[in-house]
């Protein structure tokens, strides 16, 4: 059973760049599709940025220009550099893996992931 552990996160101050990171533990195997999402008390879990195996990266909007993600998918690791943060980037940030391709390009669909981390949370003080 493949478990992703998450590390990093906590109180941060209005325009720090700290970084996430999320890697396996246990039995691993090469992913197809790494993302990582986020949720509030007050709104559902929501995608914030994905990578393909390729190195194809992609964004939401309110992230975009100022989020970074990378990793490894050969070993189910990635990471989320946040820039320029804004409390309203304040959540739980979890990260996921795909292991196998779906015939549609949704990898905004948490549906699409088939692993989660565990969780970290992020509060930005203005």
């Amino acid at each position: 059973q493949v478990q992703l552990v998450q590390s990093g996160g906590g109180l941060v101050q209005a325009g720090d760049s700290p970084t996430l990171s999320c890697a396996p533990s246990g039995r691993t195997s090469a992913s197809y599709l790494m993302g990582w999402f986020r949720q509030t008390p007050e709104w559902e879990r929501e995608f914030v940025a994905a990578i393909i195996w390729s190195g194809v990266t992609y964004y939401t909007d309110s992230v975009k220009d100022r989020f970074t993600i990378s990793g490894d998918n050969a070993n189910m690791t990635t990471y989320l550099q946040m820039n320029s943060l804004k409390a309203e980037d304040t959540a739980v940030y979890y990260c996921a893996a795909a292991m196998t391709p779906r015939d549609t390009n949704t990898y905004y669909l948490i549906s699409d992931y088939d692993y989660w981390g565990q969780g970290t949370q992020v509060t930005v003080a203005s």
